[in-house]
Parts: structure tokens; C-alpha cells; sequence
């Protein structure tokens, strides 16, 4: 196993880790900064205000993303083991 193979397997999980937690991480900036905006509008700050949302898009995004984002992991994961003996040997 040289170098070159490590920093290969590493760019590829870091790519597929971005995007796998990209829509999770978007929904939920998106809907923070919306509830900030209203908030500041509103002069309501209220830290449950914008905790609650977020959990909920946080749920929405895994229920609707889930297994989309379930499945891209186990292929690699799948495509990792079934590598192992080639890198060995």
C-alpha cells in the first residue's frame, strides 16, 4: 500500500462524508439563519425559537434524505471491504 492509495481512499471518504452531510447542514443553516432574521426583525429572542425548527428540519431532511444518504455509505463501506485484499496483498 503505497502513498498514493492512502491519500486516495482519504480524498474519496472525505467527498463522500461532504456530501452525505451536505443536505443535512444546509437545511439547517437555512432554516437558522431565517429564524435569526425573524428574530432580529421581531426583537424576540427566545433560544427555543430557533432550536425547535431545526430539529424538525433536521428530522424532515432525514426522512427525506435518509436513505439516499444510508445507501451512499454502505457502497463505500461495501466498496472499502471488498478492497481490503487487493491493498494487502
Amino acid at each position: 500500500m503505497d502513498s498514493s492509495l492512502v491519500f486516495t481512499i482519504g480524498q474519496e471518504a472525505l467527498t463522500i462524508l461532504l456530501m452525505v452531510a451536505a443536505p443535512m447542514l444546509l437545511v439547517i443553516l437555512a432554516v437558522g439563519l431565517t429564524i435569526s432574521v425573524l428574530q432580529a426583525a421581531t426583537q424576540l429572542h427566545e433560544s427555543t425559537l430557533s432550536f425547535v425548527p431545526k430539529i424538525v428540519a433536521g428530522v424532515v431532511v432525514l426522512l427525506v434524505v435518509g436513505p439516499w444518504m444510508i445507501t451512499t455509505l454502505v457502497e463505500y463501506l461495501r466498496r472499502m471491504l471488498q478492497a481490503i485484499p487487493s491493498m494487502v496483498g
